[in-house]
């Protein structure tokens, strides 16, 4: 399976840790933003947002690690618009809160996992081939 993951770069250390056991379980991981340094130009943004997008439309899974960063939800609207399987990590039973969810987190594409990163990564794994 080709997964990429949406997040804020507060959480690159989380991201990190999924991608390799996500990897280490034999899953691709079709691009991988933390490894973007000292991001100085408009070019180069230009060029991160594209490799973003490609990322997140190569891939058959997008894991949203919540909080996200600027560029999170708009991952995420790419990859509901294409009807791609996403799923939505939240530490904490917050985006069940009907008073400031996203609608979009309810959508049938999105599966939700509340807990620890470690029951994020069992439930990509045993759930996906």
């Amino acid at each position: 399976m080709k997964f990429y993951i949406a997040s804020s770069l507060t959480n690159k250390e989380q991201v990190q840790y999924v991608s390799e056991k996500l990897r280490e379980a034999g899953h691709i991981h079709t691009y991988d933003w933390t490894r973007n340094e000292h991001v100085s130009t408009l070019e180069q943004l230009q060029d991160i947002g594209e490799k973003e997008r490609l990322g997140v439309l190569e891939a058959d899974l997008l894991v949203v690690l919540l909080p996200g960063g600027k560029g999170t939800h708009v991952e995420m609207g790419i990859a509901l618009a294409h009807y791609k399987k996403v799923v939505l990590y939240s530490p904490t039973d917050e985006v069940n809160n009907v008073n400031t969810t996203s609608t979009f987190y309810h959508v049938p594409e999105v599966g939700i996992v509340i807990g620890t990163l470690e029951e994020l990564i069992e439930e990509i794994c045993t759930k996906s081939p």
